[in-house]
């Protein structure tokens, strides 16, 4: 498409006056055509000429180069690119480590906040979807050059820490300590229900779970004793579900909100000597004339509430105003459920009016839709629990091995389990990405991981057998130069415009903040390569020439699966 927006911007250039000639040149995929510019309806008003005329002029300085054009209907421009060019771009990203993406995020800082696990509970099916999004975004936009940073705001500080440490501490015989922080983490969350219980049901554990948050918060040391190893058990826990599902997330990207306990009181003094946040029965609020609650009434966002405590309101604000000031974000993304769409958009209203946020530096919460069971209903254990995300983990993978294992294959036993577990692993985090992030999708491992149609075990068997195909091929025929000379197949050329598109899917990626984006651009590339291959004999081509340049089409495919397998967050087997 490089080809074709160039063609196109020059002749923009030779019959605009500048202030047009720079705008959009509107190129885009066509079925008519290679591509197809609509620039001529969407200038033709500013110069003052009929669209087709304006198209028409286009068409003449188009002429005799490497792009071609027809007009039809009002004033579209069809543009074909000679077959020399397309095998020049084939020969040049296949030089290109970056196979001809851009880095149009160069120069710029954005966090992105995501996963977001409770400190002594379990990650469960919750957690899928903000990890395994974030985590995409992560790859895309760090690909396009940005300078992005991590973050995985723990729930590690609260009431429900004074709870459960107050437990433990009169319940000894809760043996919660071990080496498997996985069951160490299974215990706890076990404790944390039971301490639950005992805090709704009796007002004298209540009062006695309080004066332990207030030794949490004093610092007193043996509180704080436990409350560490709590921190540590847990993180260790949920990096081993991170390694697992194979996303970026380390300890040393958490930041809990313990982290910004000590400036909360700072926060909450800044909004209230600004008349941003004010007294309301005893609590200090911010409140909103666009937002109201079922009464009728103004909802208000509480920063400290009537006990002098705080709560995720101030937690929120500390974070966002550390990100700006001290991270130098230039864009912040939270990617959390679409729920609380309603607390961010108070956030993020209240850091405006207090400064925080300016015309230069970009907050956005990144919604996303629930999984969900069969027959659409919400996704839970049989006994009516959350499901540990472990345990889906587990399912998936027992469901790619029943899939993969008895199909013909020459792997041993333990190359096949690595496969088994990058299928399994894989079908969950594209099923997930493959529905555009805000609608709700059901969790269904048979699909997940079917061979036929758009699965991530599907774009994995694509790239294995792609693969398989260059492992075949004499190395004199991988190491032949491109011949520009050759007419392409209709086949090589669909697949050559469908490589191509793969610059401006990331841009589009990184612009909506959609992976399912990425998911249907490879879908669609995989299926380009099915017709090629039925279309195209590799191995057996007619000439040593044609054989070379299918080759070449076959390792830049393959490079281009393996490179947006990636950005996915999935594995790329060469061999299935």
């Amino acid at each position: 498409m490089v080809l074709a927006q160039n063609a196109v911007t020059g002749a923009m250039a030779r019959v605009l006056p500048r202030r047009l000639s720079e705008r959009d040149p509107l190129v885009r995929p066509s079925e008519h055509a290679d591509f197809q510019s609509n620039v001529a309806l969407s200038l033709a008003k500013a110069t003052g000429q009929p669209p087709q005329e304006l198209a028409r002029a286009l068409q003449q300085e188009l002429a005799g180069g490497a792009v071609s054009s027809t007009l039809s209907g009002p004033g579209f421009l069809n543009l074909s690119v000679d077959d020399a060019q397309l095998w020049r771009q084939v020969g040049a990203r296949l030089a290109d480590d970056r196979l001809g993406v851009g880095e149009p995020l160069a120069g710029t800082r954005t966090v992105i906040d995501y996963s977001g696990p409770n400190i002594a509970k379990e990650m469960h099916v919750g957690h899928l979807r903000t990890t395994v999004i974030g985590d995409c975004l992560v790859r895309v936009l760090s690909f396009l050059g940005g300078d992005v940073v991590r973050q995985n705001h723990l729930g590690d500080w609260g009431t429900q820490f004074g709870m459960l440490i107050q437990y433990i501490d009169e319940h000894p015989e809760a043996r919660w300590r071990g080496a498997d922080p996985g069951e160490q983490v299974s215990v706890l969350d076990g404790l944390y229900r039971a301490a639950r219980q005992v805090f709704d049901a009796d007002p004298a554990f209540v009062e006695r779970a309080r004066l332990r948050v207030v030794a949490l918060q004093s610092g007193d040391g043996a509180t704080l004793a436990v409350w560490r190893e709590l921190v540590a058990a847990s993180t260790a826990a949920f990096q081993q579900l991170y390694d697992r599902l194979g996303v970026l997330l380390t300890p040393e990207d958490s930041a809990g909100e313990s982290t910004y306990n000590p400036v909360l009181a700072e926060v909450v003094r800044e909004l209230a000597d600004a008349g941003i946040a004010v007294d309301s029965d005893g609590a200090l609020c911010v409140f909103f004339d666009d937002v109201t609650g079922p009464d009728g009434e103004p909802a208000p966002l509480i920063v400290r509430k009537k006990d002098g405590g705080y709560g995720y309101a101030a937690t929120d604000l500390a974070t966002l105003r550390h990100r700006i000031r001290e991270l130098e974000a230039d864009r912040i993304l939270y990617v959390v459920d679409a729920r609380q769409a309603l607390h961010f958009r108070m956030v993020f209203a209240t850091a405006r009016r207090a400064g925080w946020l300016t015309d230069g530096v970009e907050a956005v919460h990144v919604p996303f839709g629930t999984v969900m069971g069969p027959g659409g209903t919400p996704f839970k254990t049989r006994s009516g629990g959350t499901v540990r995300l472990s345990e889906l983990l587990d399912a998936a993978v027992e469901g790619a091995r029943e899939a993969i294992a008895d199909k013909p294959h020459d792997l041993d036993g333990e190359a096949l389990e690595r496969v088994v577990r990058a299928a399994g692993i894989g079908a969950v985090k594209y099923a997930d990405l493959a529905t555009s992030r805000a609608k709700n999708y059901v969790f269904d491992i048979a699909q997940m991981v079917a061979l036929q149609g758009n699965t991530g075990v599907y774009l994995q068997y694509a790239h294995a057998r792609v693969r398989t195909i260059l492992g075949k091929a004499p190395q004199e025929a991988l190491d032949t130069p491109v011949d520009t000379s050759l007419a392409l197949h209709p086949a090589e050329r669909a697949l050559v415009l469908a490589l191509d598109g793969f610059d401006a899917t990331l841009r589009e990626v990184a612009a909506e903040l959609e992976p399912h984006r990425l998911c249907g651009y490879l879908f669609s590339l995989a299926k380009a390569l099915t017709d090629f291959y039925g279309a195209c004999p590799v191995l057996k081509a007619d000439s040593a020439g044609v054989r070379a340049n299918r080759l070449a089409l076959c390792r830049l495919t393959a490079r281009t699966l393996a490179r947006g397998l990636d950005l996915l967050g999935l594995q790329a087997p060469d061999r299935m």
